[in-house]
């Protein structure tokens, strides 16, 4: 499910939480990945409601960007693009058996097969459409995840020249998926571009001749030009944030991040040295204090990981401070320790931004998965439907 969209006009002063999404820093982002891989084309990758910034929106935006192609994971996600007047090329990567493919050949969503009863089920579907279906073919190159592997690679590649050869699917694309993209120099990187080559090779010799090769994820078309080939699927790199974070900041490559988490405090009060916060007390002040109560919680995609870890921004009247999340994240919410402050310097309503681009100081999402020992994609795919997208140019 989408989160709701919220006109910008109404966030000042009027709601508790907000992910504002900048769709100009989206058609930037699209715009800087084209400048660095040209002159391979662009899949803008959409999937999981575009990285938690919204499917719809941020697919404009990366057309908007210059993408040629998007990339989702789900047909769903492929007929929802369609039926919102979205156009471009469009592809669709994965299916469970019996998955009603037929809409997605009517729709024009190109598809993927890592086996040959897939192949068989792409084609039904295309005979069923009364429309020939446009078919990539996945190999594994050491992923070890979707994808045929290398000694049944011939099966697959002669099931799709079969169903070719019936006039019910057209073999467009050849195409693998990175295991460490976020390492490029890794030389399983290295061996992994040699069994592309290798399974392209196989399928031209058998008779296929794909418009598109592709393998690169957002941190093999930033880092490794030898993985370009003729499409790059660009995923968090759309969003601003960096595919390997120890190789390179986002400001490095030129990309700057969509997405900023904001709150605003439901309460402050003081509280006594000794006072133990939150569930389980894993938090117990040290001095005379002030809390702050922020109204976002795991059921909204907070880690309950990030209390005593990640930090947050709050911005009052008369000052900012930087302060760590104080004890367990709850389902709704979570308490920050705002120090030994004046009385009125944090109030009610006083903005919290959990993570942004870094403009005013407060963390990024590449700061929130440091702490939590994740990744950056989790932290902003994970913001869920009740906090509010909001949307500017």
């Amino acid at each position: 499910m989408s989160s709701e969209a919220v006109d910008p006009a109404l966030v000042a002063g009027r709601l508790r939480a907000a992910a504002r999404i900048d769709l100009g820093a989206i058609e930037g982002n699209v715009r800087r990945i084209r400048e660095i891989v040209g002159p391979s084309q662009v899949m803008a990758v959409v999937k999981a409601d575009g990285y938690g910034h919204g499917l719809l929106e941020s697919a404009r935006a990366a057309l908007a960007g210059g993408a040629d192609w998007l990339g989702v994971a789900f047909v769903e996600e492929a007929l929802a693009l369609r039926a919102a007047g979205v156009e471009s090329r469009l592809m669709c990567w994965l299916a469970t058996p019996g998955e009603q493919l037929t809409k997605a050949v009517l729709a024009d969503v190109d598809l993927s097969a890592s086996a040959a009863w897939m192949v068989d089920e792409i084609a039904a579907a295309a005979m069923e459409a009364g429309k020939e279906a446009r078919l990539h073919l996945k190999v594994d190159t050491g992923l070890s995840r979707a994808g045929a592997a290398i000694a049944d690679w011939p099966q697959l590649v002669e099931a799709a020249l079969h169903a070719q050869s019936r006039g019910v699917v057209r073999n467009v694309g050849v195409w693998s998926h990175l295991a460490h993209g976020d390492d490029p120099q890794n030389p399983v990187m290295d061996a992994q571009i040699q069994q592309f080559n290798e399974a392209v090779d196989v399928a031209q010799r058998a008779g296929i001749t794909p418009e598109v090769r592709h393998l690169a994820n957002s941190g093999g078309a930033l880092h490794r030009p030898d993985a370009r080939f003729d499409l790059v699927r660009a995923g968090i790199a759309v969003y601003g944030l960096a595919p390997a974070p120890n190789v390179a900041h986002p400001d490095d490559l030129g990309l700057r991040p969509a997405m900023t988490l904001t709150a605003r405090l439901a309460l402050t009060k003081s509280v006594p040295a000794g006072t133990g916060v939150s569930y389980g007390h894993r938090y117990e002040t040290r001095d005379a204090t002030t809390l702050g109560l922020v109204p976002l919680g795991y059921a909204d995609g907070i880690p309950r990981a990030a209390g005593n870890a990640a930090e947050v921004l709050v911005r009052g009247a008369e000052t900012s401070a930087r302060r760590t999340i104080a004890g367990a994240v709850c389902m709704d919410q979570f308490v920050v320790d705002l120090g030994a402050v004046n009385d009125g310097a944090f109030m009610a309503g006083d903005e919290v931004l959990l993570f942004g681009p870094g403009d005013d100081g407060e963390p990024t999402a590449e700061d929130w998965a440091a702490a939590l020992g994740t990744i950056s994609y989790e932290v902003v795919t994970r913001i869920g439907p009740r906090v509010p997208r909001v949307y500017s140019e």
